[in-house]
C-alpha cells in the first residue's frame, strides 16, 4: 500500500505544489524546486524497497548519467521552443533524452565520475539557453483544468517510468528514473500559457535545481551499501536541500547587485590659461 500510495499521490502532488509556487514566486523558483528529485526520489525509493538496497545504489548511480541526458533534453527544448509548438518541442526533447541514455548506457564509471559528468553537462547546457531580456509581469488567469491536467500527466508518466524501470537492470532503471517527468509537465504547460520566453528562465533554473538531484543521487549511491534505506534517503535528502540552498544564493546574487546608473559628466571648467575665453558676466542694471 505504501508503494502504491507513493506512485499515485506523491508525484502529482509535487507537480501541483511546484506549479503553485511558480505562480506565486515566478519561474525561477519553480525551476529550482522542479529540479529537486520530487519524482525520481520516490521512484528510486520504490525500486529500493522492491529490489533491495544494492539494486537501489546502482540505480542511483545510473540516475547521475540519466541527469546528463536530461540536461541535453532541456537544452534542446530551450533552443526549439521559439520555433516549434509545445508538443513538437517536447518530442524533440524526449528524443534527445533517449539518445543520451543510449549513448551513456555503455559507460561503466564510478558514482563520483558520473557526478562530475553531470555537473559539466549542467553548465554546458546553461550556455546554450539564452537569457531572456525581460519577462511579461502580467498575471494570466489559468483555466480550471490546468492543475488537474498537470497532475494527471505526471501520474501517467511516473507510472509508465516505474513500470519500465521494474523490467530493466539497475543502471537503466536509474537512468530511466531521471526521466524528466515533472520537467516535461512544467515546460509544456508554461510554453502553452506563458510562451517561449518564460520557458528560457524556467530551464535555466531547472539546470541549477538539477544540482540538488545530482547530490541526492550521489549520496544515495554511496550510502545504501552501508546504511539502512531510511537513513540513506534521509541523508541524501538533507544533502540535496543544502545544495538547493546554495543554488538559491547563486540565483539571487546577480539580482542583488543594483545596476549603477552612470554619473552625469561634470560641466566643463573654464580654462585658467592666459588668453582663454572667459564666460561673459551678466550686466547689472
Amino acid at each position: 500500500m505504501v508503494v502504491l500510495a507513493l506512485k499515485l499521490f506523491l508525484a502529482p502532488a509535487c507537480v501541483v505544489a511546484v506549479s503553485l509556487a511558480g505562480r506565486r514566486w515566478g519561474p525561477t523558483v519553480a525551476g529550482l524546486l522542479g529540479g529537486f528529485p520530487v519524482v525520481a526520489g520516490p521512484i528510486l525509493l520504490v525500486v529500493t524497497l522492491v529490489q533491495g538496497r544494492s539494486f537501489g545504489a546502482d540505480a542511483a548511480a545510473g540516475s547521475l548519467l540519466g541527469l546528463t541526458a536530461v540536461a541535453a533534453s532541456v537544452a534542446v527544448y530551450a533552443r526549439a521552443a521559439p520555433y516549434l509548438s509545445p508538443p513538437l518541442t517536447l518530442l524533440a526533447a524526449w528524443i534527445a533524452f533517449f539518445a543520451g541514455v543510449a549513448l551513456l548506457g555503455a559507460l561503466d564509471v564510478s558514482p563520483l565520475v558520473a557526478f562530475a559528468i553531470a555537473v559539466v553537462s549542467f553548465e554546458l547546457s546553461r550556455l546554450l539557453v539564452r537569457v531572456p531580456d525581460e519577462l511579461d509581469p502580467a498575471d494570466i488567469p489559468m483555466p480550471w483544468w490546468d492543475l488537474p491536467a498537470r497532475a494527471l500527466s505526471a501520474l501517467l508518466l511516473v507510472l509508465a517510468v516505474t513500470i519500465a524501470a521494474d523490467a530493466l537492470g539497475p543502471t537503466l532503471s536509474g537512468q530511466l528514473a531521471a526521466f524528466p517527468v515533472l520537467t516535461s509537465v512544467l515546460l509544456v504547460f508554461t510554453h502553452l500559457t506563458r510562451g517561449a520566453v518564460e520557458v528560457q528562465t524556467l530551464i535555466r533554473a531547472f539546470l541549477l535545481g538539477f544540482y540538488g538531484f545530482a547530490v541526492f543521487s550521489l549520496v544515495l549511491a554511496l550510502a545504501l551499501d552501508d546504511l539502512s534505506t531510511a537513513a540513506s534517503f534521509a541523508l541524501a535528502s538533507v544533502a540535496a536541500m543544502a545544495m538547493q540552498l546554495a543554488m538559491t544564493v547563486r540565483v539571487r546574487r546577480p539580482f542583488s547587485r543594483r545596476a549603477r546608473r552612470p554619473r552625469p559628466a561634470p560641466p566643463p571648467r573654464a580654462s585658467s590659461r592666459p588668453g582663454a575665453t572667459r564666460p561673459a558676466r551678466r550686466e547689472l542694471r
